[in-house]
């Protein structure tokens, strides 16, 4: 079960990674504008948004990987808080966003934390 807790952090890890290249760097291109449904000018508006938004997705991904590579218990407790916090994101995007982001952020996140404590 170890093997499979530290798969799925590892790819909730790469999703929140892809999310920030999407909203930091691509956010006016069309991954970016296909992700958002933005026009090219709202798009270019709201590309300081969405960046700041990758800065903080970047920050998950940063944790889950730090998760990872700690020895236990940090490594354990560490996992525990960002998935949390991946979930409690997803959970606040979902209601007030978009409810796509329940099944791309939220879901996973749920997914990876039942079974980091399943192993913990």
């Amino acid at each position: 079960m170890n093997v499979l807790a530290n798969v799925l952090v590892g790819l909730v890890a790469a999703l929140h990674a892809w999310i920030l290249v999407l909203e930091m760097f691509l956010w006016e291109r069309a991954p970016g504008r296909s992700l958002s449904g933005f026009d090219a000018v709202m798009a270019k508006a709201t590309a300081p948004l969405a960046a700041n938004q990758g800065l903080y997705n970047g920050f998950l991904s940063a944790g889950l990987v730090w998760g990872l590579v700690a020895a236990d218990p940090t490594g354990f407790r560490v996992q525990v808080f960002f998935l949390v916090c991946v979930v409690v994101a997803g959970l606040y995007g979902g209601a007030t966003a978009n409810r796509r982001i329940l099944v791309a952020q939220a879901l996973p996140g749920a997914l990876a934390l039942a079974a980091v404590l399943v192993a913990g």
